[in-house]
């Protein structure tokens, strides 16, 4: 442990962790690349501890010495304080929660490391929105899925905002990404999976009808918001669902939908 460092100068190349936070193209260009990711507030930087996660440093205010004490005397990261002026500086935003951290990220396992073990999984297209990366993966953990597996092209769930929204859960469910698309669904079909595609089609039948939380393996494929599954991944699927809809509504936000659609392939045992 070592004692906070006050820091008054917004370029101190000590705070480059956190610099621009608000430039979405530089930021996932570099998290990845330099192997971090950023935690925001209270909850998601003890969360993102308990999942594992090496903390590399840490930005606060000072009002937030206290609340954060514990953590700071157990990790031996650098931790500095700001002022609010001088945050805000920095990251390009109010950082209202007044906590940051930086945080080393873990190697991603194999798609195929996690099939054996699963019996829900959720499979995201060109999903590419941090908010409903984020919404998945809170909804999915909360419901009972086992794994959720990323097209090549879907965002980073370790971004910060996709980690905000999500309250952590990004660190508690695991995921892999599939290196080719859509050819590496064979893989999950020969796991024993059931591919399900979630679209609004109508010939795409009822969850309800269909009843997948009487198959034995679901993996539920979900697409980007708008344009929803590629033609390609909707020939790949072994079956098309849909969720019914009333009152001239033809679809909900991804994030929603996959939040009905989990619900309703849980299985009896998680019932």
């Amino acid at each position: 442990m070592a004692d906070p460092i006050t820091v008054e100068d917004p370029g101190d190349p000590r705070l480059s962790d956190y610099t621009r936070l608000t430039d979405v193209e530089l930021r996932r260009r570099r998290e990845p690349a330099e192997g971090l990711f950023i935690a925001e507030g209270e909850k998601v930087i003890r969360r993102a501890r308990a999942a594992g996660y090496e903390m590399r440093s840490m930005l606060l205010s000072e009002k937030w010495l206290d609340t954060m004490r514990d953590v700071i005397d157990e990790v031996p990261a650098p931790v500095y304080v700001v002022s609010p002026d001088v945050a805000e500086r920095v990251t390009g935003y109010h950082v209202h929660r007044g906590a940051l951290a930086s945080m080393r990220r873990k190697p991603l396992p194999r798609a195929a490391d996690l099939l054996p073990t699963a019996r829900r999984i959720a499979v995201m297209e060109s999903v590419n929105d941090h908010t409903n990366i984020g919404a998945i993966f809170r909804s999915a953990a909360a419901l009972g899925m086992d794994a959720i597996l990323l097209s090549p092209d879907c965002a980073d769930p370790l971004y910060r905002r996709s980690v905000k929204v999500s309250m952590g859960a990004v660190f508690s469910l695991p995921y892999a990404r599939l290196e080719t698309w859509p050819a590496d669904l064979e893989t999950v079909r020969e796991a024993g999976f059931t591919l399900l595609a979630l679209t609004p089609d109508e010939r795409a039948e009822p969850l309800d009808e269909t009843a997948p939380h009487r198959l034995d393996r679901v993996a539920l494929m979900l697409g980007a918001e708008g344009d929803g599954l590629s033609a390609r991944a909707l020939r790949a699927a072994d079956t098309w669902v849909r969720i019914p809809m009333s009152h001239g509504v033809d679809s909900l936000n991804v994030g929603a939908a996959a939040a009905v659609a989990f619900y309703a392939v849980r299985s009896p045992s998680t019932r």
